[in-house]
């Protein structure tokens, strides 16, 4: 990927955020933000009426995560204000994607409002015009509130909500950023430092792993697919991206082997058994059973471990950058966006719901409960968001110091699926102490003809 695609992923920098030295004083520093409340809109505009479509009803698809939660806790805010009711579900990450699939290519939605992995979804859906074009809309004054601040959103949330030829088929929700999940407790007992390199990681882990007494140096994602970023997530550490911008392959080179030999070892020799079926939620649980010294994944699960119902770690996790590779430190980045399924006949309605699900105050929420890295600008300087933090202040210095480093976590490709579908079983035959180079080389080998295809359809 060239320099500037890389660049237009810091996504605070054209505000200035990073510049302020980082940390919850720089963002407390920002200066105070007035969140707008949707209601305040229709004082403000005669053209504007958020009671427009009173009496509908809208359903809407969710994936099962802590956003989801925040979302689904105020939706009677967003039915008071607008008159539309709203059936809402949350279904787990692949099972969701799976009904999105199905039911786009059967031309018929049960749904009038999702969710979008850009990371995942966003150039298939794009392709196959799945999603509503918002531009219309968030020029029309009559169906956009006036407080919606479009330019809110920095140019990061825009890219990724943009397809290649410019439609605006979602509104920026959510930026993940991949860090490292630390122990703090079981660290300061080995006399371990927090590892700034992959190699200290990696030696860390050997130091720290301890399966006699049911704690293990490192836990990540060993299930085929959901692997994936775990690996590209490393190779980032020597400046390559697995699939470039000119859809060329770097998939078996020297650097992407010598990131699968680092995947290998830590999940093989440090890592509890039984890895190779851990999703990020049995990572998560494992994590918060204080049974793994380090944790990588995405930035959105402090809640739960930060949960004194639920976890045995509260108050001694850490919260740390991606350690550098051999050539360069990036955090891993993905996102999500939700957007209006093109099949709808409730399409002002559905609009009126993703506007309202990514307003300046339900992004300041994603912030202050720590669910995720919110897209607009506006929730990083307001000083109620670090007031208000229900997570470490730890959590929100890690994620703007992301900010400055993020790189795409996944290639921007159709078949990212079969990306990781196919890799991912080849990075799980490594746990199992297959050979990293040959198994790379047999899944470049057999993904290259997809890729090549889906991009000359």
């Amino acid at each position: 990927m060239r320099k500037d695609a890389r660049n237009r992923l810091d996504v605070f920098s054209r505000r200035e955020l990073l510049r302020l030295g980082a940390g919850a004083a720089g963002l407390a520093a920002l200066g105070a933000l007035d969140s707008i409340s949707p209601e305040r809109a229709q004082a403000q505009s005669g053209t504007f009426d958020w009671k427009r479509f009173k009496g509908e009803k809208i359903e809407v698809s969710l994936v099962k995560n802590d956003r989801s939660n925040i979302l689904q806790k105020h939706e009677k805010e967003f039915e008071e204000l607008t008159g539309i009711k709203v059936g809402s579900e949350q279904i787990p990450e692949q099972q969701h994607r799976q009904k999105q699939i199905i039911e786009f290519t059967s031309g018929w939605t049960s749904f009038d409002v999702t969710f979008v992995a850009w990371h995942v979804q966003k150039r298939l859906f794009g392709k196959a015009k799945w999603m509503e074009d918002l531009r219309g809309y968030l020029k029309d004054p009559t169906i956009t509130a006036p407080d919606y601040d479009w330019n809110d959103f920095p140019k990061a949330s825009i890219d990724f909500a943009t397809q290649s030829d410019g439609r605006v088929d979602t509104l920026p929700l959510n930026i993940d950023y991949w860090i490292l999940y630390w122990n703090k407790e079981l660290f300061q007992a080995k006399g371990v430092s927090f590892p700034k390199t992959l190699d200290e990681m990696l030696e860390a882990a050997r130091r720290l792993h301890d399966p006699a007494n049911r704690v293990y140096g490192f836990v990540a994602r060993g299930l085929k697919n959901a692997n994936t970023p775990v690996w590209t997530g490393f190779l980032l550490g020597w400046d390559v991206d697995s699939v470039d911008d000119k859809s060329q392959l770097h998939t078996d080179g020297p650097e992407a082997v010598a990131a699968a030999e680092l995947y290998k070892k830590l999940l093989k020799d440090y890592a509890p058994p039984g890895v190779s079926g851990f999703n990020w939620n049995e990572c998560q649980t494992l994590f918060m059973q204080g049974n793994a010294a380090m944790w990588y994944d995405g930035i959105g699960f402090a809640p739960p471990l930060e949960d004194r119902t639920k976890s045995r770690v509260v108050g001694k996790v850490g919260y740390g950058m991606t350690p550098a590779g051999p050539k360069r430190q990036h955090s891993g980045v993905s996102g999500t966006g939700i957007g209006v399924s093109a099949f709808t006949n409730k399409k002002g309605p559905a609009y009126f719901y993703c506007q309202w699900a990514t307003n300046k105050l339900n992004q300041l929420r994603i912030l202050e409960t720590g669910a995720g890295a919110p897209c607009r600008d506006s929730a990083y300087r307001d000083p109620r968001g670090m007031a208000n933090l229900k997570v470490p202040k730890e959590w929100a210095e890690a994620l703007v110091e992301c900010g400055k480093i993020g790189r795409p976590l996944l290639p921007v490709i159709i078949p990212v699926t079969e990306f990781r579908d196919v890799f991912g079983v080849a990075l799980t035959n490594m746990i199992a102490g297959a050979d990293p180079a040959t198994e790379l080389k047999k899944a470049t080998t057999q993904f290259r003809p997809i890729l090549e295809k889906s991009e000359k359809g």
